[in-house]
């Protein structure tokens, strides 16, 4: 039995953390008053955010402290609150039910990509002919981070995630899990706009398609790379303790074998659905335009795609996978919850970004779009930050010309200071690479801990996977990138 004072210290660290944003309360509730007099779109109490933070917390003391109470309870809580602060903006705010309607939008975006994507990849097996080893699971996660960029952190997630279990059955420890939540779902996916959300709503306000692997692959080739060595060590270490048991034979037959692959026909068709939008291809047809739909046709034809794949998918494929719902169901439930909840906390911190911008320093945007994209989606961190900065230089974030500008760099109006290319740089890697920080950082961290925990194996808690992992691994590598590239 762990210590009971122990676990109470290490939540109200994790409690902490979650709620560090609101360390700028008292600006934000200036931003607030401000805001009223000033003829911009009006902003809610600092205390409406309350939600967020209570549901932040539960998701992370919840298994630890009440485990069977959240286990059947966690649909209905974050449902409530959620719909608490919905009913707030829906009668108490102006503006509020646009803005409900506008989440709704990105909920139902968000949730049809990785439902798709979870699908997809469940009808692909892939069976692994080497034994879990340092050097195995150090180029499989390499290859993951590479993929990652391809077919989204989702989908490389999907698609390794469970060759990763197999391979290194009898012999997983936790922090296995977590360096793979670490590379594939989330720091693998910093090159392209196909490999995580921020960079394609920054490619689709006019970011264009390859600048982020122009100017971001060192700091991520870095991470990547420490990340895989820091691994390997780890899992060198305990083989050579005998902590790891390498009693299962390694399997036989190719290096390679593959199970369904006609899915990867339907992950192909995906990937061309998610530029299937006005704003890449001009003329597009719109369904919110066409039928006043809260929803577009990439949606629609992600979940067409979505019950094809399930429909016709190998269920030898399935069965060998162990397929089951469970995973994109937690994800779905708790994250309409952090949609709905975070829509203060988003607006208040999108206020103070803006107003307070030209005394942002590069620094400052790259450890406050880091931590936020943390314990918020990283999403609209990142277009909130992203407007911040525009702003900075007087461009609007709105015209897609200027975002160019922006990207291809600018001169800072403060003397001194350095060229819009590096804060775009700073905002870009922080909102990807720090969604690794928590399991509520991005989409993936949830799945892959769903799944491994379906498998048995030896997982983190939400407070054991900051204070053990967390902190002491990324946040080192994190100050070393600002340290070399942003430290001026």
């Amino acid at each position: 039995m762990k210590d009971r004072s122990g676990l109470l210290w290490r939540g109200a660290s994790v409690a902490a953390l979650l709620v560090s944003f609101m360390t700028i309360v008292p600006d934000l509730a200036l931003c607030g008053t401000a805001a009223g007099g000033s003829g911009h779109a009006s902003l809610p109490p600092v205390w409406v955010a309350a939600p967020f933070v209570l549901l932040l917390l539960m998701i992370a003391t919840g298994p630890l402290f009440y485990p069977r109470f959240w286990e059947h309870n966690y649909k209905r809580v974050s449902i409530a609150l959620g719909g608490a602060v919905a009913l707030w903006y829906g009668f108490r705010m102006e503006h509020g039910t646009h803005l409900l309607l506008h989440t709704l939008e990105e909920y139902l975006s968000f949730i049809s990509l990785i439902s798709a994507l979870f699908v997809v990849a469940g009808g692909i097996l892939i069976r692994i002919g080497r034994r879990g080893s340092p050097l195995v699971n150090g180029a499989l996660l390499f290859f993951g981070a590479i993929l990652a960029n391809v077919v989204g952190t989702t989908g490389a997630s999907m698609l390794l995630i469970r060759p990763y279990l197999r391979i290194n059955e009898g012999r997983l420890k936790a922090f296995h899990i977590v360096f793979f939540i670490f590379i594939v779902s989330n720091v693998g996916g910093g090159l392209t706009p196909i490999g995580d959300p921020p960079l394609f709503l920054g490619f689709l306000r006019g970011v264009p398609f390859f600048w982020v692997l122009a100017h971001v692959w060192m700091p991520w080739l870095f991470t990547v790379i420490a990340l895989c060595v820091i691994l390997m060590v780890l899992d060198f270490i305990s083989a050579k303790k005998g902590r790891t048991s390498d009693s299962t034979p390694s399997p036989e037959g190719r290096l390679i074998e593959l199970r369904g692959s006609k899915n990867f026909i339907y992950l192909a068709l995906l990937i061309v659905a998610v530029f299937l939008d006005p704003a890449v291809i001009h003329g597009f047809p719109s369904l919110q335009e066409l039928f006043g739909l809260p929803f577009g046709i990439r949606e629609l034809i992600m979940a067409g795609i979505a019950v094809a794949a399930y429909k016709t998918s190998d269920q030898d494929a399935l069965a060998g996978n162990e397929f089951n719902f469970e995973p994109i169901k937690e994800v779905g439930f708790l994250f309409i919850g952090i949609f709905a909840t975070m829509i203060p906390a988003l607006q208040l911190i999108g206020s103070y970004a803006q107003e307070h911008a030209a005394g942002f320093s590069v620094s400052r945007f790259y450890w406050s779009t880091g931590f936020l994209s943390g314990v918020l989606d990283n999403a609209p961190t990142y277009l909130n930050f992203l407007a911040g900065s525009l702003g900075k230089f007087g461009l609007d974030p709105g015209v897609a010309s200027d975002v160019a500008r922006f990207a291809h760099g600018m001169n800072s109006p403060v003397p001194g200071d350095v060229s819009s290319t590096v804060y775009l740089m700073a905002i870009s890697i922080a909102s990807v690479f720090f969604g690794a920080l928590t399991y509520i950082g991005n989409a993936p961290n949830f799945m892959v801990k769903n799944i491994a925990e379906q498998a048995e194996a030896d997982v983190p808690s939400f407070v054991e996977y900051i204070y053990r992992y967390s902190v002491p691994v990324l946040l080192p590598i994190f100050a070393a990138i600002w340290y070399f590239l942003f430290n001026r």
